[in-house]
């Protein structure tokens, strides 16, 4: 089973973009695609694939009530068929107030005697759900801050993805990734591993050269590079779809660089397919 979520502390890199055209790309290879949505922005995953549904809407069961107990029906029953048959479980509004409820629930089961993880939820949510029994490929579009919701992705996947400007900018925040990544491993003893770095707007100045020089040199794989697509993935935002539907449905005539753009997202998912041990299949859509 591959599980991962795409992480950048830096804004703006398409990390969103990146999940969202992954997730396509796994299910297009034959692979059954589970999305989690827990970005508290609009501009995240469930905007981006548009399924009908209000996400301030209170009394509907969504993916908090199931990390603080309290679910209204099924975990299976959350998800919403997007495209290519990707299942999205949809961010709800109740996530921006997730830190109080895990708290409360710490506290609780603190009074009582009981031992309680705020970090752990949504790994205890998925088991207990029984996903690897439905799904090949699991992917969490998580808040880009450090705090339990980045910390519940982390905990529950154990595998990172990085979009990256190739500036000094998103260096650094490369590095401090990594820093919190070694602290959340130190505090509660979880491996977290680093699948693959993606370069996105690479403009291949020497600058740039030398940034994708050093990070390979510190053992960090940079399987693809995706240049300047400003164009294509404003496009995608703006009809709601991923690259793929929008190459093939919304553009008049067709782009030699974007074809190459979704190449390398397919050779991107690919490599990622690999490093869990899934079967590549022969022939992908």
């Amino acid at each position: 089973m591959l599980t991962y979520t795409p992480v950048s502390e830096a804004g703006g890199v398409g990390k969103t973009t990146t999940a969202a055209t992954l997730a396509v790309s796994h299910a297009q290879a034959g692979h059954n695609v589970l999305a989690i949505d827990m970005d508290t922005q609009n501009g995240s995953l469930t905007y981006f694939f548009g399924p009908e549904y209000n996400r301030g809407d209170p009394q509907i069961d969504n993916l908090v009530r199931h990390l603080v107990g309290r679910p209204k029906g099924d975990f299976h029953d959350l998800t919403h068929e997007v495209e290519d048959g990707v299942d999205l479980i949809p961010s709800h509004n109740m996530l921006e107030d997730i830190h109080e409820f895990l708290l409360n629930e710490k506290n609780q089961a603190e009074n009582l005697g009981e031992s309680y993880s705020m970090y752990h939820q949504l790994h205890r949510v998925l088991q207990e759900a029984n996903v690897r029994d439905h799904y090949d490929v699991i992917i969490v579009d998580s808040a880009g801050k450090a705090g339990p919701i980045l910390y519940n992705a982390l905990v529950a996947v154990r595998n990172v993805v990085i979009p990256f400007e190739a500036t000094a900018k998103g260096q650094e925040s490369i590095e401090g990734l990594d820093d919190l990544v070694d602290g959340l491993e130190e505090s509660i003893g979880v491996d977290v591993g680093v699948l693959a770095v993606v370069p996105i707007g690479y403009k291949d100045t020497r600058d740039q050269r030398e940034i994708l020089g050093e990070l390979r040199e510190s053992g960090f794989s940079v399987p693809v590079i995706i240049g300047e697509r400003g164009s294509l993935m404003e496009g995608c935002w703006k009809q709601q779809c991923s690259p793929y539907t929008y190459v093939e449905d919304h553009r008049n005539r067709k782009r030699e660089y974007e074809i190459d753009t979704l190449e390398q997202f397919d050779e991107l998912a690919r490599h990622l397919e690999r490093e869990a041990g899934l079967k590549i299949p022969e022939v992908t859509a």
